[in-house]
């Protein structure tokens, strides 16, 4: 049974930083390429950012490039979602998801999300 459980929302204020984990177990963390999506309210899901198997290579969508940095620790199953200058409309539920391949719409597995609340 793969599990994972994201920790680290909270509210701030817009220009501060806040770092998302997400920890995960029942699987081979290094077998599988880990993203983060969000969803806002009224809004449809959004792929963030995404990391591959061994952490080599990255994507970020263009409304966080240069702001949120995804990495991951695959000897402490945890991948992590560094976001800083936040703005009000990074404001969402924020998923952390498991599939075997890099950049898919619908990965196999999700937590159960973590909300990020961005205030100005």
């Amino acid at each position: 049974q793969v599990q994972l459980t994201e920790s680290g929302g909270g509210s701030v204020q817009a220009g501060d930083s806040l770092r998302l984990s997400c920890v995960t177990s029942g699987h081979i963390f290094s077998n599988f390429a880990m993203a983060w999506f969000r969803q806002a309210p009224g809004k449809e899901r959004e792929y963030v950012a995404g990391i591959n198997r061994s952490g080599g290579g990255t994507y970020y969508a263009d409304s966080v490039k240069g702001r949120f940095t995804i990495s991951r620790d695959n000897a402490q199953n945890t991948v992590y979602l560094q976001m800083n200058s936040l703005k009000p409309e990074d404001t969402a539920v924020y998923y952390c998801t498991a599939d075997r391949l890099m950049g898919v719409s619908q990965p196999d597995y999700w937590g159960q999300g973590t909300q990020v609340t961005v205030s100005s």
